[in-house]
This record gives C-alpha cells, sequence and structure tokens, in this order.
C-alpha cells in the first residue's frame, strides 16, 4: 500500500472535499480524483459516501481511517526526528499567524530576517485557526492565548492591553470619552461568532449592549469598522495604527497574550532555532512583556 495514498485519504477527512485536499497536499482536483479512485480499486472497497457535495466515510472508511492514524503519527514522528538532528540554518519555516500580526508586523520583521539568513525561506500561513504541529502543517506558530496547548513548548512574547478606539471620522459626533463612564453615550463595535466568547466582549455586551450597533468576527476588520466612523471599537493595542485615536485601556480586562510556540521535537532545529530566537526580541521591542 502507497503512503501518498493514505495521505489522499486523510486529506480528505480533514476537509470533507477533494477541492480543499488536493489545496493541502498541492496538487489538482483531478489528481486527488484519480488517487482516490486507484485506491479504492486496490483495496477493493468503497471508502467515502459523497452527499451533499460533501465526502462522508463509509464503514470501511471508518475502519481505515484509525489504522491510516497510527501510521501518520507514526511517519510524523519519524519526520520531526530526522528534522530535529538538522543543524544547518537554511531550509523551509512554515509560520502560521493570525491576521493583524501577518499583515502589520511579519513583513518587516521578516525582510530584516532574510538579509540575515538568506537561505532560510519563511512561508506564513496567514490564519487564526489552530493548525496541526504534530504533522508539521506549521514549525512556528504566533497564538493570541492565556492556555497554550500542552503539547507545544514556546514562550509569552508580549502581553496587549485592551484599549478603547476611535477615528476622526467618528470624532466630533460627540465629545470622545476618556473613560469607560462614557461609552453609554456612544455607538459601539461588538464581537459576533467565536469572537464573541472572548472576555473583552462579554464584558461589553454585559455593561454596553444597547450600544452595540455593528458587529464583528474579526478584529482586524473591526479596527476598519472604528476607522470608517462606524463607532468605538474595543481592542487589542497591537490593532493601535495612526488613522485610530487610542482613548483609554481597560485595565479590569484581562491582558491579550501573544504566545511563540513549536513542537518540542522541533526546538532544537537550527532554522526554527534561530527565527523562534528573532521573532522574539522583534516582539520584545515592539511591545512590553508584562512580568
Amino acid at each position: 500500500m502507497d503512503w501518498n495514498s493514505l495521505k489522499v485519504f486523510l486529506a480528505i477527512v480533514r476537509h470533507g472535499s477533494l477541492s480543499s485536499a488536493a489545496t493541502e497536499l498541492a496538487v489538482n482536483h483531478s489528481t486527488i480524483f484519480r488517487r482516490l479512485n486507484a485506491f479504492e480499486q486496490e483495496i477493493g472497497g468503497q471508502l467515502f459516501d459523497r452527499k451533499n457535495n460533501h465526502y462522508e466515510l463509509t464503514a470501511l472508511g471508518h475502519e481505515l481511517l484509525v489504522l491510516a492514524r497510527n501510521i501518520e503519527e507514526s511517519f510524523d514522528s519519524i519526520d520531526r526526528h530526522l528534522v530535529g538532528k538538522d543543524i544547518q540554518p537554511k531550509g523551509v519555516v512554515k509560520l502560521t499567524a493570525p491576521n493583524n500580526i501577518a499583515y502589520r508586523y511579519l513583513p518587516q520583521y521578516i525582510a530584516a530576517f532574510n538579509r540575515r539568513y538568506p537561505e532560510i525561506h519563511i512561508e506564513v500561513l496567514v490564519s487564526n485557526q489552530a493548525f496541526n504541529m504534530s504533522n508539521r502543517q506549521a514549525d512556528i506558530a504566533i497564538r493570541a492565548t492565556t492556555t497554550p496547548p500542552e503539547h507545544l513548548v514556546g514562550r509569552q512574547v508580549a502581553t496587549l492591553n485592551w484599549s478603547v478606539f476611535a477615528s476622526s471620522k467618528y470624532q466630533g459626533q460627540l465629545a470622545l470619552p476618556k473613560s469607560c463612564d462614557g461609552l453609554a453615550e456612544h455607538n459601539l463595535i461588538g464581537a459576533t461568532g467565536n469572537m464573541a466568547r472572548l472576555p473583552a466582549f462579554k464584558w461589553q455586551d454585559k455593561h454596553y449592549l444597547d450600544r452595540i450597533t455593528t458587529r464583528c468576527d474579526d478584529l482586524t476588520a473591526m479596527s476598519y469598522l472604528a476607522e470608517a466612523g462606524h463607532g468605538l471599537a474595543l481592542l487589542p493595542d497591537d490593532q493601535a495604527r495612526p488613522e485610530l485615536i487610542k482613548l483609554f485601556s481597560i485595565p479590569a480586562l484581562p491582558p491579550s497574550k501573544i504566545w511563540l510556540l513549536t513542537h518540542p521535537d522541533l526546538r532544537n532545529v537550527a532554522r526554527i532555532k534561530l527565527v523562534m530566537r528573532y521573532l522574539t526580541t522583534c516582539f520584545a521591542k515592539e511591545w512590553a512583556v508584562a512580568t
């Protein structure tokens, strides 16, 4: 049995579609379709039922999934072990980061890093979602979290307060508030979706629900809504930029903590260690870490 066939099978399981599986494996849709058909012919049974354009496992597929995941973990472990022996400062480093950090901060950091280490090539994966770092979808993750996953290692590189922001397009409608006492007189931008579960937005909904006129599920988009004059936005301080006016911080809210994380098997890889160390320095200069 070809390991590549199992990789195709697992990618389809993860995504539920051929096109998304093709994107993960960097091949085209027809290649995935052909490999799946060949694999099903090889094992003599159907692995998926197609329902509403979604690929769902058959009984045979469920049986294979247990075995395939064990094999995948073994291959991933071997891969991480071998990569962990790499002491040469060259090669590819896959770095995943949330939108704002990827847009606002990483381009200048990476440009300077590339001048120092031209043989290390950084691939940036922009996402707020968790990547599987056991199978090296990403080598390093920048994440805003108070509880980093226990199976990863790293360090906290920044502590960011939550503050209220406005813009010149909103300024002038009413006198801008200097504390939370004045928020009840203003239009506010709130959160929806998973973002609404954050402590800052639970606090906002509890105290100012009737003042929220616009909602959004992305912090960077909220900042642009504020810039356009929709209202005041409650944001972590990494969202600060010249187009926004920072009014005041809210000490009662738990800060946003930025972590730099990797898999334990990869922490001594030369290129990954260099990127981790460099980014730690960059973030320390950008924002002071609370102690």
